[in-house]
């Protein structure tokens, strides 16, 4: 069994055994998944893909699709490349969010986080800030904590990461989104599937059998846009691949909620349903480090940059 195979089932028990629909409500109502926290320590996960791990970058990704698999409630992707980043060995949460006007906005879990770094979309250097700095209050669309940092922030150090680090974030929110967007088809199969009208399963309906095609459709694209960004990584087109990957991710978003949405009709909108959870995480991580008309405009000037002649050669040809 190869390592990444090892991961992928590992993690699987764990949030199967840790994470349901209770334990989202009360991280959403402020709670703090501690002991989920504890067991992804345990296990090592929080240090996958940094140096001395024996992991790579393509396991820290392949492990951000099960978390959004299961929508996992902590800041998966802040505290892995934060750990990547800074070559950690030890269970510190750490947290990222970017440069802003002199401080730090869109921290993910800042009031829990001891050391937090900061992104700029154009710089390769990461600023490192103390964690008590650091104000909570806010939260994104899913109900996940957003904090900030003042101006003028406190800088404790600075770090200088090789593949541009705002597009790794991108990546791992593209990740994040691929997995979330298998458990929306999941759920929109196993709905059809149980779910009866007129004498039988509404699967066996034209209509929603032409939905969920869509939707699968769209999410094997989705499932390969971001492998196409973790094959790039370190490659001379590592950023517009993870811009063309977060486009398109960003794009198959709107089209699963909204179908999966209507196959469960006015189940599908209620509190008490699940399928809430991973649409919210959907549309908010859709526009967090990057939203697609960001990542076309970056595809966009790529493009004009090569000229008609070449544009073609760049499409057709991997690395």
């Amino acid at each position: 069994m190869d390592t990444e195979t090892l991961i992928i089932e590992s993690a699987e028990r764990i949030f199967s055994d840790h994470v349901d629909k209770a334990l989202l409500d009360k991280c959403e109502q402020g709670a703090f998944a501690e002991a989920l926290w504890q067991q992804i320590v345990d296990q090592g996960f929080h240090l996958l893909g940094s140096p001395d791990s024996g992991t790579e970058a393509a396991d820290l990704f392949a492990f951000l699709k099960i978390c959004g698999r299961f929508a996992v409630p902590l800041p998966m992707a802040e505290v892995l490349l934060a750990n990547r980043w800074m070559a950690a060995k030890d269970s510190v949460l750490r947290s990222i969010g970017i440069q802003h006007n002199g401080g730090v906005i869109d921290i993910a879990w800042s009031s829990h986080a001891e050391w937090i770094l900061a992104v700029s979309p154009d710089s390769r250097i990461v600023e490192l800030h103390p964690g008590q700095a650091a104000q909570e209050g806010l939260a994104n669309l899913a109900g996940e904590p957003r904090g900030s940092i003042a101006p003028p922030a406190l800088v404790q150090g600075m770090l200088e990461v090789e593949d541009a680090p705002y597009a790794q974030l991108a990546l791992a929110r593209t990740c994040l989104m691929a997995g979330t967007l298998q458990a929306v088809l999941d759920l929109g199969l196993q709905f059809a599937s149980e779910r009866r009208q007129f004498g039988r399963t509404i699967s066996k309906f034209q209509a929603i059998q032409h939905s969920l095609a869509v939707v699968a459709a769209e999410v094997a694209a989705a499932q390969r846009a971001a492998d196409a960004g973790i094959d790039a990584l370190s490659s001379e087109r590592f950023l517009y691949e993870v811009a063309a990957a977060k486009a398109r991710v960003g794009e198959a978003v709107g089209i699963v909620a909204e179908q999966v949405h209507q196959v469960h009709g006015a189940m599908g909108f209620t509190y008490e349903h699940r399928l809430h959870h991973f649409t919210r995480r959907l549309w908010a991580w859709r526009d967090e480090w990057g939203s697609e008309f960001y990542w076309q405009q970056i595809l966009g000037q790529q493009f004009a940059a090569l000229g008609a002649d070449r544009a073609w050669d760049f499409i057709a040809t991997k690395g």
